[in-house]
């Protein structure tokens, strides 16, 4: 009864909505999963092109290898927040696309059904001469010796600086095809990703929830919520008129 009741509360068109929410790193700051720019761009007194290219895998695999393994136990360790709930939530009134430039899969265990991850995904691991061959890792720790059906080695399911977005060009087709984009935890620094919303349509409504000022564009359609993740979200429940 309270689901109908809810449903009844708010323009009945809107469950007809395509909702499409582009998450970032702040969306999972409050899972205890830290940022690179809350770091100052160094994880263990070492920037991030030394652990996260296909330069540092091969001069130092070592090095690479800890620093995912690291992120990846602390991953295990982790839960989805309220922010996480509340995006999963929004299905039970709206066609739902999470478009994330998260590599967690906090997205995913909090209910989502339809995520696409730009970045790769830090709980998957993929052979080094084949990438279709993708697989899921039930331990946090890689180890040099892991190897594919084919015999290479295993390297983390990362989309590393100076890679392609292998997944832009789905992005692009589900943000275009959105009826209203959520915004939240993301800065819009990081590129080709915050490009994106360049593809938001002038008429659609952008909801952009970020603490801080984000690096987008002034234009009439975008709203902003200078709230953490969890506390937008509640805004934006709000501001549906559907109750949490």
């Amino acid at each position: 009864m309270g689901l109908l009741f809810l449903c009844l509360n708010f323009d009945v068109n809107l469950l007809m909505k395509r909702v499409v929410v582009f998450s970032g790193a702040g969306m999972s700051a409050e899972s205890g999963i830290m940022t690179f720019r809350d770091m100052g761009g160094l994880w263990e007194q070492y920037d991030i092109t030394e652990v996260a290219s296909p330069v540092a895998w091969e001069h130092t695999p070592e090095l690479v290898m800890d620093f995912y393994n690291q992120r990846r136990k602390q991953l295990f360790e982790c839960v989805p927040n309220k922010g996480h709930e509340l995006v999963a939530k929004l299905e039970s009134f709206f066609d739902v696309s999470v478009v994330t430039q998260n590599v967690d899969d906090l997205h995913e265990r909090a209910g989502s059904s339809k995520v696409l991850h730009l970045h790769g995904e830090l709980k998957k691991v993929r052979s080094t001469i084949d990438p279709s061959l993708v697989y899921e890792m039930k331990e946090w720790e890689l180890k040099f010796g892991d190897c594919c059906e084919k015999g290479s080695q295993l390297r983390p399911h990362i989309v590393w600086f100076g890679e392609s977005v292998p997944n832009m060009e789905k992005a692009v087709s589900i943000i275009q095809k959105a009826d209203v984009v959520i915004v939240v935890g993301t800065s819009l620094n990081v590129y080709p990703a915050a490009g994106l919303i360049d593809y938001v349509g002038n008429k659609v409504p952008i909801y952009v929830v970020d603490p801080g000022m984000p690096a987008y564009q002034l234009r009439n359609n975008i709203t902003h919520i200078q709230k953490r993740a969890s506390q937008g979200m509640e805004v934006l429940f709000d501001v549906f008129g559907i109750g949490f």
